[in-house]
């Protein structure tokens, strides 16, 4: 990788800069969702409504667990970045192996925790007698898939960390088609359902981690590195978790919160239970620009601070608002209006697309929230102001959303959309708290006031 390739985040116009970095970033994610969404949708053309169900349930689990994951390894994301930003080829080689030593004992913890008590997982997600059998073996099966999404994650936020957001941009391409052909095989030929739709994204993680570390190898690095530098150093361990682990926490209790979400409407009805999970993928593709943001402004201002450069972390913050808006105005008219159109590419049932278009009308709103959000997020992450993000997230989920899904969901006829509301009311709170931290900032990060 040349020079001006591993510098390309702290030289140059900001705007071009940041949306060439983004843009990457942006199709990964795409092919991400696709990846993900690719069960559900060929679930619901070659199977019956519970197996999708199933399928809805346990993804929404293990989008709960990546979510984990990519948080815990922003603290790899920003500790590289600001290694190479300061021109530390050292220091960023003993952060990629300290990663990679952290995230092998979280991937068998995990693993350890899903696999044997899939069942329990089950019942606790409270998934509708008819779709038990399919949630367990979807969780049970991507349990055992752990690993594959922990390297995944770690080689994505290593690369996100030195500014090359390409090379995950072609992991995650090949994974995309890898696991759509093994669906249509599992499911549509050999009618496996939710198991069959699991074995297939499990395979799919396993080839885009071999292609990632084929890659590697054939990369110049900026960063020296050696398999001695994979261990647990203290120094290094507490700084990759003490970002990290903020960020982990915050994703895990907002997943949670819309986990929860999952839960209550699995009490309404198989139907609702499909609708919930048809619309969430759905929203996944809907906040494309915003989380390609947030991924791309951690990366951003890693770098620009590291080489002392912080007026340029803020513009990019500005900019990245102002972009992510008009994408987030035209993702929420097209949730509002073809709300429908949307659900029925994830379904053929009639009723759960009723009720996935009911659900998006309010996350319609939400994604002109999301898109200030998200880029403040991204700001704070790569200041490594990870606690005031968990703080905020946490607020959001466990005083917002959740009190707000549960009273929705006693009202007298209460429909998906009241449902959904929980998350746009939530968002707001999460922006007022994001303008006042960051007025509360000095021109230098690590100058700011600890939250």
């Amino acid at each position: 990788m040349s020079k001006r390739t591993q510098q390309n985040l702290v030289q140059g116009n900001i705007l071009r800069t940041l949306i060439s970095f983004a843009i990457p970033v942006l199709l990964a994610l795409f092919l991400q969702a696709m990846y993900g969404a690719a069960d559900l949708i060929i679930v619901g053309q070659f199977a019956g409504t519970n197996e999708q169900s199933g399928v809805a349930s346990g993804s929404q689990l293990f989008n709960m667990v990546t979510m984990v994951m990519t948080g815990l390894t922003m603290g790899v994301t920003v500790f590289v970045g600001e290694a190479i930003g300061s021109g530390k080829r050292r220091q960023a080689g003993q952060g990629v192996g300290c990663g990679i030593a952290v995230f092998a004992v979280v991937a068998l913890l995990v693993t350890a925790a899903v696999v044997p008590f899939s069942d329990r997982l089950a019942v606790w997600m409270h998934a509708p007698a008819q779709a038990f059998a399919q949630t367990s073996h979807y969780v049970r099966i991507c349990g055992i898939g752990t690993v594959f999404i922990t390297a995944y994650n770690v080689i994505g936020a290593v690369f996100r960390g030195i500014g090359d957001s390409k090379t995950p941009l072609v992991t995650v391409a090949i994974a995309c088609v890898i696991n759509i052909l093994g669906d249509l095989l599992l499911v549509a030929v050999f009618h496996m359902g939710a198991a069959g739709a699991a074995i297939a994204t499990v395979s799919a993680q396993a080839v885009s981690v071999v292609c990632s570390l084929l890659l590697i190898r054939r990369k110049k690095l900026p960063f020296d590195f050696s398999l001695r530098d994979i261990r647990l150093e203290p120094t290094c361990v507490r700084r990759i978790l003490r970002i990290g682990i903020p960020i982990a926490l915050q994703e895990l209790l907002v997943q949670f919160s819309f986990l929860f979400i999952q839960v209550v409407v699995n009490t309404m009805g198989v139907v609702q239970s499909a609708a919930v999970g048809v619309a969430e993928k759905v929203c996944v593709f809907l906040m494309l620009v915003a989380s390609a943001y947030m991924q791309s402004i951690s990366a951003f201002v890693a770098q620009n601070n590291g080489a002392g450069q912080w007026e340029r972390s803020r513009q990019a913050l500005f900019y990245g608002i102002r972009t992510a808006l008009a994408a987030g105005a035209v993702m929420g008219t097209l949730a509002f209006f073809g709300g429908s159109f949307l659900a029925g590419l994830f379904s053929n049932e009639p009723l759960v697309i009723a009720n996935a278009h009911t659900y998006l009308k309010a996350y319609a709103i939400d994604c002109l929230l999301t898109a200030i959000l998200f880029c403040f997020v991204g700001y704070f992450n790569g200041c490594g102001r990870t606690a005031f993000v968990m703080v905020q997230g946490v607020v959001g989920a466990f005083c917002v959303r959740i009190p707000v899904v549960f009273l929705m969901s006693h009202l007298d006829n209460a429909t998906l959309f009241h449902i959904g509301l929980g998350t746009p009311i939530s968002s707001v709170v999460q922006i007022i708290l994001c303008v006042l931290a960051f007025r509360a900032l000095q021109p230098g990060c690590s100058a700011a006031p600890a939250l």
